[in-house]
């Protein structure tokens, strides 16, 4: 897909689409599209149906009622939650990263480059990185696939403040720079990118939505969350610079 020739293109639609488990209904309705370039971020509480919405979008579950539209030439990349790895298998980064594809050594050093990561953690073992290094690894081997839309899970759990903040960051520069849209469960119920296009509030269906100056105003979002909520944003801190090779350097 060209993504410069489309900038407004649709790249997936949901469409009055419903999902139960047991006879319990878990989605209800689900109505709203992703266009070239976009940041959507869906919040609610635990059990709101956010990662069976994620499933459904990725094409893991099927919904019972509804449709789920996606451009034909959509390229749609995953970062879970959590990656689990027995520590009884030996696995370098370098193998992880060329598990379902072969990558000359440059492609590999400029796709760990591109997500703040050193070339010499190639040749190292993945089980003793950090949560924050890990999740680099995951999204530097999802975007060697070069995706149109990103999806990640919850990517800043179990990640420090400072973590949070350069991984947001890192989101921020794909989204610039690729015009990759990004469909992102955020972990923390009133902590969204500040750079988010649009926030989905989910708890079995979609009780609001807008930009995330419009949701902390709606009486929806206040009803679910409290006489007073809080909606915290991510802002952009300069504590880095943009190196010419794409790579984010922080400094004190």
């Amino acid at each position: 897909m060209n993504i410069d020739k489309q900038q407004k293109e649709t790249l997936i639609k949901l469409d009055n689409v419903c999902m139960s488990f047991n006879n319990k209904n878990v989605l209800e309705n689900i109505s709203f599209e992703v266009q070239t370039g976009q940041i959507l971020t869906l919040i609610g509480p635990n059990g709101a149906g956010k990662t069976t919405l994620l499933k459904l979008i990725l094409g893991i579950l099927s919904p019972d009622k509804g449709k789920i539209i996606k451009n034909k030439n959509i390229k749609i990349g995953y970062v879970p939650q959590k990656t689990k790895i027995p520590v009884s298998i030996p696995l370098t980064v370098r193998r992880f990263l060329c598990l379902d594809g072969r990558y000359d050594e440059k492609t590999l050093c400029d796709g760990l480059i591109k997500t703040g990561l050193d070339i010499e953690i190639l040749d190292c073992d993945i089980h003793p990185l950090s949560g924050g290094q890990l999740q680099r690894v995951l999204l530097a081997r999802t975007l060697l696939k070069k995706p149109d839309l990103l999806i990640l899970d919850e990517p800043v759990q179990g990640l420090d403040p400072l973590g949070e903040e350069q991984f947001y960051e890192l989101l921020n520069q794909i989204n610039r720079t690729k015009k990759c849209a990004i469909i992102m469960v955020s972990h923390d119920l009133h902590v969204v990118m500040a750079s988010t296009h649009r926030v989905l509030c989910i708890n079995h269906h979609i009780c609001c939505s807008g930009t995330p100056d419009e949701i902390v105003n709606l009486s929806e979002y206040r009803h679910l969350y409290g006489k007073e909520p809080t909606l915290a944003f991510y802002q952009h801190h300069h504590n880095h610079l943009h190196l010419p090779n794409g790579r984010i350097k922080y400094v004190d």
